[in-house]
């Protein structure tokens, strides 16, 4: 069971007074204490609402047990990913309030007639190496993170459904802002679709882009986030139509597609080659007078049948083994770095006395590639593990903590929620409409 210390009292994650507590906390500024080890890993409160929420410090989340059956606030060092390049500047958190202000590389407003930009996510256009703004492929990470959709454990075989990842997506946007607004407020990602309920969905898709609709000389855009059906000729141009969007497709330019083709070209080949897979869009869009929707700038992601990302084939193997053996892991995620940056695949969260960071080097890779992983594993305090995928797979570290039923997870974080809304995804999809 999790618990917190609140000066000598002890207080299980899912006391019923637990909130009483962390108000208390939350008006004396005390730091709870997260008991998932001997010592305890200060902790703040923030208010969100009426609601109180207990949140891990910044840049704490490695000193937190990795074993979910105790704590699910551990994170694997930002080091070890392209997170750490992005923590500080163009990510900003603030424990005061409990607001996250994120710095973004990309617009949400277009002025005159200017041409669409390239799509975003590649080194030859709008990724960074000095981590002082957040990409849109670097937006879509961070989400997907703080959804904590990039983790994985059993129990959440067969549990996870687009339902799931909107409701996730969704809650890792709040209490985020950009340039004083909301990032909420500028984010859409379609509900689960169904024919009984189109109308009604139809209905809060038009309320929640209504300033869109507004002419002014500046138009403000939104940032759309989806599954991709279809990528596919229209009259004049391109058009991405996602699931369970149907109604709505998002219009492309002929430039912008060929851009696309050439930038994602990997992973699109991915998503047509692997059936399981699912390709994930993030796109800036704005309407037209006469409601019709114009991508702007526009980056692609491919994802398992388990919705988490992976770069290339090797990466996908690597999943599918972890996944078939029935590990704990944290998928590492690229946000800003280039596409020839080392990172750890996965961290292995069910192993002690410390996680294992498992490596996976693509055959063909250049000498200073090589190079750059074997400094960065030596610079890492963390138990490494290579596989490079030119040769056999080498025997993955056996499991040393005890499985889990049931993770367990801090009152206000993400993974809080993720059983209860994987028991909403299992039921019919017309009870999970009339949940939201």
């Amino acid at each position: 069971m999790h618990e917190y210390r609140f000066d000598d009292v002890i207080v299980a994650a899912n006391a019923d007074d637990l909130q009483t507590y962390l108000a208390d906390a939350h008006g004396g500024k005390i730091r709870p204490l997260c008991m998932c080890t001997p010592v305890g890993v200060p902790m703040y409160v923030a208010k969100v609402g009426e609601h109180y929420a207990i949140k891990r410090m910044p840049n704490t989340g490695s000193v937190h047990s990795p074993d979910p059956g105790r704590c699910s606030s551990y994170e694997p060092p930002a080091e070890l990913s392209g997170l750490g390049e992005v923590k500080g500047e163009a990510i900003q958190e603030n424990i005061e309030d409990g607001i996250t202000t994120l710095r973004l590389d990309f617009s949400l407003s277009k002025t005159g007639g200017r041409t669409a930009p390239a799509p975003s996510g590649g080194a030859a256009d709008t990724v960074r190496t000095d981590g002082a703004k957040l990409t849109l492929r670097g937006t879509l990470h961070y989400l997907w993170e703080e959804a904590a959709l990039n983790r994985w454990y059993p129990a959440m075989a067969g549990k996870r459904s687009w339902y799931v990842v909107r409701k996730f997506l969704l809650q890792a946007a709040a209490g985020k802002v950009s340039k004083g607004e909301p990032l909420g407020r500028s984010l859409y990602v379609p509900e689960s679709f169904s024919t009984e309920h189109a109308g009604g969905i139809t209905q809060r898709r038009i309320a929640h882009m209504a300033e869109l609709a507004t002419s002014k000389k500046t138009r403000k855009l939104m940032i759309a986030i989806g599954e991709v059906k279809e990528i596919t000729e229209s009259r004049y141009g391109f058009k991405i139509v996602a699931k369970h969007l149907p109604d709505f497709p998002l219009m492309l330019s002929e430039d912008l597609h060929r851009r696309l083709q050439k930038r994602f070209v990997n992973e699109l080949a991915l998503w047509d080659s692997i059936e399981d897979s699912h390709l994930v869009f993030i796109a800036t869009f704005g309407l037209s007078s006469t409601g019709i929707a114009t991508i702007e700038t526009l980056a692609v992601m491919v994802v398992s049948g388990n919705w988490i990302p992976f770069e290339h084939a090797y990466d996908k193997l690597m999943l599918d083994a972890l996944t078939a053996q029935k590990r704990r892991f944290v998928k590492g995620l690229r946000y800003n770095l280039a596409e020839n940056k080392p990172l750890a695949c996965v961290v292995l969260a069910d192993v002690s006395p410390k996680p294992v960071a498992l490596y996976v080097q693509p055959p063909g890779v250049e000498q200073e590639d090589e190079d750059a992983l074997s400094s960065m594993i030596e610079e890492s305090d963390m138990p490494s593990w290579i596989w490079r995928a030119g040769e056999e797979m080498p025997e993955l570290p056996a499991p040393t903590l005890a499985r889990a039923a049931k993770p367990s997870t801090p009152a206000g974080n993400t993974l809080d929620e993720v059983n209860a809304a994987a028991a909403d995804a299992s039921g019919s999809s017309e009870a999970q409409e009339s949940a939201w």
